[in-house]
């Protein structure tokens, strides 16, 4: 049986700078996700994700801070789009060294995240993929995406979420069910996003 944590101690993990996994994404059929608050990202949280997600590592924000930075939707085509959010990938204009490693990427992220960040601190293409929340919040798009931003801003730590998909080791998707050892060996929290849609 999975265990679920409260809204308020998971809006107290993710302002202590913690990872969390985020379950009940109804757009990605029951997929999961690491999710933790981007101005508290880390070099090792970053290899943490990498390491035992092993999902693409991604930036979630919202369409007001995309438009400070200057960041595009991937594919604008609605005939040939997936309808997934992404922005078009992003890298630090300077700080980084070729862009993949976990510092580089945990400095992207800190630099297109910081208050007064704009279009000038970012480079296209790069190795973070950015997410761009429906501006309707989750009660328009019950996903991980707009659940880890609106509890990111609950807790304080700002408006926009590093998010990562989970997989088992054989490279499958996985599921609540398959963490309850792996949350307790690290001990990472879980929580039920309907949980902000249904009160």
């Amino acid at each position: 049986m999975t265990n679920f944590q409260s809204r308020s101690d998971i809006c107290d993990q993710l302002a202590d700078g913690q990872i969390v996994i985020l379950s009940g994404d109804v757009l990605r059929g029951g997929d999961i996700d690491f999710a933790m608050a981007a101005s508290r990202v880390t070099a090792e949280k970053v290899n943490f994700m990498a390491k035992h997600g092993r999902g693409l590592i991604c930036l979630g924000m919202t369409s007001d801070r995309a438009w400070k930075l200057g960041i595009s939707a991937q594919n604008r085509d609605t005939e040939r789009s997936s309808g997934r959010p992404f922005g078009v990938s992003i890298e630090a204009s300077s700080g980084v060294d070729t862009g993949i490693s976990a510092h580089d990427r945990a400095e992207t992220i800190r630099i297109a995240t910081a208050d007064n960040a704009t279009a000038s601190d970012i480079v296209t293409p790069g190795h973070v993929f950015p997410l761009i929340a429906d501006p309707g919040g989750v009660a328009a798009r019950r996903s991980t995406l707009e659940a880890g931003i609106a509890l990111c801003e609950e807790a304080g730590v700002g408006d926009a979420v590093v998010l990562c998909a989970v997989m088992r080791d054989d490279g499958t998707m996985a599921r609540t069910e398959d963490m309850a050892a792996f949350c307790a060996e690290h001990d990472i929290a879980m929580f039920d996003i309907s949980v902000l849609t249904n009160g």
